[in-house]
């Protein structure tokens, strides 16, 4: 999930094979202007948390940004991955990641499995 738009993202997901991703969209007129966006839909990355939660699934979420915030408070644990240090101190309730080993560690620590290191 991305608060990207799928214009913008579509090179890279043809690189990778086309996973799955939710972005938002651009209007481009004939001569190729951007007049206008879609968002999927308002706080989209909350949205999706609260909907996993009601499938009865525990969510670990990581972003490094202000869009990623009420994602991260919404979910079972919420991770700041390589955040700015403006981020990292208005948000002091989420663990801070620098590294994907830390982050690894910070996702295995939040699961409710026994997932080997």
């Amino acid at each position: 999930m991305s608060d990207t738009f799928y214009e913008f993202a579509d090179p890279l997901m043809k690189q990778l094979n086309r996973p799955t991703i939710f972005c938002h969209k651009l209007e481009v007129n004939e001569q190729g202007v951007i007049t206008n966006y879609k968002l999927r839909q308002p706080d989209q990355k909350r949205e999706a948390v609260k909907a996993l939660h009601g499938l009865n699934y525990r969510v670990i979420a990581a972003g490094d940004s202000y869009n990623d915030t009420s994602m991260l408070s919404e979910a079972d644990k919420g991770i700041l991955f390589d955040a700015p240090a403006n981020v990292i101190k208005e948000f002091p309730q989420f663990p801070v990641t620098k590294t994907y080993a830390e982050l690894k560690a910070q996702i295995i620590s939040g699961s409710l499995r026994n997932i080997p290191e």
